[in-house]
């Protein structure tokens, strides 16, 4: 069976038997934050448990590196959007030590792609087409200074209000302790 029928089975069975009942809650955040984070699987439930979030508390957000890579990409359309649609008041950006996005090579995943099949002219076309996909692959140094980074892009950005409070923190992915490395009061 493959993973796609698994899935739409227990789904089925989930629905049949009403288990969504205890997730049930409003699409605004009751905790009025916005959380954006590492799409890491050791946070998928670490995250929300280790800050004592349950479903309905905050919007969440997750991306490769818990990274803003553009001032107006689509990580900022959906916090811009969760402070002015979802009344968000605060924003954790909430990075991770061990970050497979720590000093990420973008060669070698260029070189998996042309081995998964990707024509190297794609690569070629792209780069001629003004896109710098090495830079665009690219991941970081230092999660500590990742943080700071994508915490000083909201701020410092025209659509946020000056009265929201950006926080930057980062995880223990094996523990779920917190480190603050910018506090936003």
């Amino acid at each position: 069976m493959n993973k796609l029928q698994q899935i739409l089975d227990y789904n089925r069975c989930f629905v049949e038997n009403k288990r969504y009942d205890k997730y049930t809650t409003s699409k605004h955040p009751d905790k009025k934050l916005v959380i954006l984070s590492c799409m890491d699987t050791r946070l998928t439930e670490l995250l929300p448990k280790a800050l004592n979030f349950k479903n309905g508390d905050v919007k969440l957000i997750k991306n490769a590196g818990a990274s803003v890579m553009h001032p107006f990409g689509s990580i900022m359309r959906s916090i811009v959007v969760a402070v002015y649609e979802f009344q968000a008041d605060e924003v954790l950006v909430i990075g991770h030590h061990d970050c497979g996005m720590s000093n990420l090579n973008s060669d070698k995943i260029l070189k998996q792609a042309i081995k998964r099949g990707i024509a190297s002219d794609v690569i070629i076309t792209l780069s001629d087409a003004g896109i710098d996909i090495k830079k665009w692959l690219q991941g970081f140094n230092s999660v500590e200074e990742s943080v700071k980074e994508s915490v000083s892009l909201i701020r410092k950005h025209p659509l946020i209000p000056r009265d929201i409070k950006i926080h930057g923190l980062i995880m223990d992915p094996e523990t779920g302790k917190l480190e603050v490395i910018v506090n936003g009061y």
